[in-house]
């Protein structure tokens, strides 16, 4: 980041220079003094202006994310587009507005402005990126790595890894089985940290960073359930030991000169489209708190007049991550409704009010929820949370529901419009692939068709 800021600097104060040095003073001779004199308060704030526009341009792409594991050629190609398109955003910010003699000089000033961003700031990412990988190569830094598996191909692929003149990175904390053998042929070289169904566990208490998941063809029935939970861990990264036909079918990645592993990529969403998503939820759970604010006050007031009992109906829900909050409603149903336990409710649930079912239809009760929005335990848009208590029992007929933690629980979600509420785990277990589809093809543009969609359903009233 500070490589970035020097560059930026660097390629303004290029720019500020032959502005004032050639074009504007293109009779004369070249005098250090007057370049001096030219640098003047106009110049400092546009200085810290540049400076902020590219560190702010370079976060939203990602680039400061996973310094330690940075391509240098994909950097370049980055680094050049985004020069491109940071670069002609200023020109159209400082440069087109001043004063040329020849339009030809607009060229030129592009030009010096574009070569110079570049040029600077790749060599500067490129030295940086080079000195990392030194050091990932001579082992000075590595990621604590947990091998999944513990046969003959876990043993191989270890002592290819470790073998290696170079490495890759990899720094073993241990393996985790996923059969009950007590003759693990890996435990000659590393620690066992448990069972696949401890993985959650063992990868909070070791701190791991990459999971290379190296199971026999006769074990891959557990696949499913090792990757529902190491997909709720964003922060990891994914390695599987292919087989022949991913490598036929060209599944393999050439991360690096290695072992041949592929990479499970799990990144949902780019990270200047997370900011652009939490942007929308901040805007419009606020704008919407401030328009609707009539439904509420009358919302509130209809739920106190039509049953004895709070306004507010406050509820633990798990949401990204595995992180509970408090989720509010419009209290929709009699006080007291789950004195004998957790239940779903039903379209012609008896505890329900009348003024609930109303609500309900409308989906009114939910508005609250712009408060959770708000305080960034929700989005407007994602899988709608549920209680640990029916996730447990979700889980145990879909495994793959864990998916659904990986993102933030939303207002509304695909499921919802598409199936609605769920009466029990069965239903809940078939509006699971919705949001499955949801959240494998996550991106702002869906994220608004789904909330036109609930506008719909919200004044047509077919909310059950």
């Amino acid at each position: 980041m500070l490589g970035d800021a020097l560059s930026a600097w660097a390629a303004y104060t290029g720019l500020f220079v032959y502005r004032k040095e050639i074009i504007e003073q293109s009779a004369g001779v070249f005098s250090v003094d007057r370049v001096l004199s030219v640098l003047d308060e106009r110049y400092r704030t546009g200085s810290i202006w540049v400076i902020l526009f590219w560190i702010a341009l370079s976060w939203l792409t990602g680039f400061y994310a996973e310094v330690y594991r940075r391509s240098r050629i994909r950097d370049l190609i980055n680094t050049f587009a985004l020069s491109i398109a940071g670069s002609v955003v200023l020109f159209f910010a400082l440069i087109l507005d001043d004063f040329v003699a020849d339009f030809r000089d607009y060229y030129a000033l592009f030009g010096l402005y574009l070569g110079l961003q570049f040029g600077l700031t790749a060599s500067v990412r490129t030295i940086v990126t080079t000195f990392s990988a030194i050091r990932i190569k001579n082992r000075e830094i590595g990621f604590p790595t947990l091998i999944v598996g513990s046969n003959q191909m876990a043993v191989d692929l270890f002592n290819e890894l470790e073998g290696a003149r170079k490495s890759a990175g990899f720094q073993f904390v241990g393996f985790a089985s996923v059969n009950n053998n007590l003759k693990y042929l890996l435990g000659r070289n590393l620690p066992h940290l448990g069972e696949y169904t401890e993985l959650e566990t063992i990868l909070r208490e070791h701190g791991i960073e990459e999971v290379i998941i190296a199971i026999e063809s006769r074990e891959h029935d557990k696949l499913q359930a090792i990757l529902s939970v190491l997909k709720v861990f964003p922060g990891i990264r994914i390695h599987m030991v292919p087989d022949t036909y991913d490598l036929i079918s060209g599944q393999v990645r050439l991360e690096s000169y290695g072992a041949p592993l592929i990479v499970i990529r799990h990144e949902l969403m780019p990270l200047w489209q997370r900011v652009i998503k939490r942007a929308l939820d901040v805007v419009l759970s606020l704008l919407g708190v401030i328009v609707l604010s009539p439904f509420f006050l009358f919302g509130a007031l209809m739920v106190k007049f039509s049953s004895p009992g709070p306004i507010f109906y406050r509820q633990e829900r798990v949401g990204i991550n595995g992180k509970t909050f408090k989720m509010i409603k419009f209290r929709s149903m009699f006080s007291n409704a789950e004195s004998n336990g957790p239940q779903l409710s039903s379209e012609n649930d008896p505890r329900i009010t009348p003024w609930g079912r109303v609500m309900r239809r409308h989906r009114l009760d939910e508005l609250p929820q712009l408060f959770n929005v708000l305080w960034g335990e929700m989005s407007l848009v994602g899988p709608r949370p549920e209680r640990k208590y029916y996730i447990d029992r979700i889980v145990e007929k879909a495994p793959h529901y864990r998916h659904l933690l990986k993102v933030k629980p939303g207002l509304t979600s695909w499921g919802m419009v598409k199936f609605g509420y769920a009466e029990n785990v069965e239903e809940m277990v078939e509006r699971l692939k919705y949001d499955i589809i949801y959240i494998e093809n996550m991106n702002i543009m869906n994220d608004l068709k789904i909330l036109i969609y609930t506008i719909l359903i919200v004044f047509q009233g077919r909310g059950k």
